[in-house]
């Protein structure tokens, strides 16, 4: 694939971000613009079993759903303080996925700030990400079409994105904003997928402190290199055009997807993945 490097800068003013990074839709690294945060000095493993070890939290791993079983239903539920202990055992494909800190963990709120750099963050979603070294997050957009700032504070993770445009390339599944599941951007099959070879993206490996821009509608495909916590901050679009299809996503073709698992189980789902094949190469 052709995946080049992403901008890196210390810091940024709101101006230079919004004209030269939001308008245009490009990703960037940022190294300090969470650097006075108290999370930069005291998330990590057992600062989360202490704080907030009796929580119970859902864990997902890379196995896709096969029938009729909800593609978002988690592996397995574990207190914090256990799941701490199974990141410290070595890798573990399991991981906490958009987790709402105000729900569950609303303590931690004192420990960061918004930036001001030009987005109105939605402040009702701050969201944790956990995941053990090698676990995965499949190819994907977000379904609400957010420009994201995604916080590393703890870890190491590889990053690989795309602008939108690039889903011809990239095996996107009907009536979903996913990939084909089988899928490793990081290692891809190009025997089996041969129209990979054209897509045209960015490589990161994010480091902890670094903060990633995540455009709207960008894929994004993530490899835990080391046990991670990181958190993203969400800004929502306000556009007439993106909220239309952030309702068409939601209403529609989420809703139709449901009950198409539902009612066909797995044949839908071979159906996809061929029809997702065939419109690819």
């Amino acid at each position: 694939m052709k995946l080049k490097e992403i901008d890196y800068k210390e810091n940024i003013d709101a101006a230079e971000f919004m004209t030269n990074y939001v308008n245009k839709k490009k990703p960037l690294v940022l190294t300090k613009l969470s650097e006075d945060w108290p999370a930069a000095k005291k998330w990590n493993l057992d600062y989360f079993a202490e704080k907030v070890g009796d929580v119970v939290v859902p864990l997902y791993d890379s196995e896709p759903a096969k029938g009729n079983e909800n593609s978002r239903k988690p592996a397995m539920h574990l207190s914090m303080r256990e799941y701490v202990k199974l990141l410290k055992k070595g890798p573990t494909d399991l991981r906490i996925f958009f987790f709402n800190i105000l729900q569950k963990c609303p303590e931690l709120t004192k420990d960061f700030s918004y930036p001001d750099i030009g987005l109105k963050f939605f402040k009702k979603l701050p969201v944790l990400f956990f995941g053990g070294a090698g676990a995965r997050v499949l190819t994907h957009y977000d379904v609400d079409l957010a420009d994201n700032m995604h916080f590393n504070l703890y870890g190491e993770k590889e990053v690989i994105l795309f602008p939108h445009n690039q889903k011809k390339y990239l095996y996107h599944v009907p009536f979903s904003i996913v990939t084909i599941e089988e899928i490793e951007m990081d290692r891809p099959d190009f025997i089996k997928f041969p129209a990979l070879k054209k897509a045209e993206g960015y490589r990161v490996q994010l480091n902890a402190g670094e903060t990633l821009y995540i455009p709207s509608g960008y894929w994004h495909y993530i490899r835990y290199v080391s046990p991670s916590i990181s958190m993203t901050l969400r800004a929502l679009p306000k556009s007439a055009p993106k909220l239309a299809k952030v309702f068409k996503n939601i209403a529609f073709m989420m809703t139709f997807d449901n009950l198409m698992r539902k009612l066909r189980g797995q044949k839908w789902i071979d159906y996809k993945n061929k029809l997702a094949k065939k419109r690819a190469q």
